[in-house]
């Protein structure tokens, strides 16, 4: 079976193969408490439960539209952050990026949290 055309593979198995990029918003080396103000994001690409390529990506622009844009032209497909005002996360999730935001903690523990399902456990979650 052709794993690139996804040919003899159900949507599902396509969506494990695939790579997928998770963006996470970062301060210090921490998620950023604000997405609203964040300035920096890490994406990862993630594919199966393995990091196959990371890079920081400035995020300067600051309309709720523009910063969902931003995200969308980035292939983000999970952007995971701390606090998040309503405009911005209805104009991401508008756009078909899974949201997991009110995250807290050390951007690589966060990270291994998201690709192990560790992350709903609460130990990740603002206070």
């Amino acid at each position: 079976m052709d794993s690139e055309s996804g040919i003899g593979f159900c949507a599902d198995e396509r969506k494990r193969v695939a790579a997928m990029q998770v963006a996470l918003t970062v301060w210090e080396g921490r998620i950023s408490p604000l997405f609203d103000s964040t300035r920096m994001l890490l994406v990862a690409e993630v594919k199966g439960r393995r990091i196959t390529a990371r890079h920081y990506e400035p995020l300067d622009c600051d309309s709720a539209f523009s910063r969902a844009d931003r995200l969308n032209a980035l292939g983000v497909d999970v952007l995971i952050c701390g606090a998040i005002s309503d405009a911005f996360a209805d104009s991401i999730e508008a756009r078909g990026i899974k949201l997991v935001p009110f995250s807290s903690g050390e951007v690589e523990e966060v990270l291994k949290a998201y690709l192990t399902d560790d992350i709903a456990s609460g130990r990740y979650h603002m206070p």
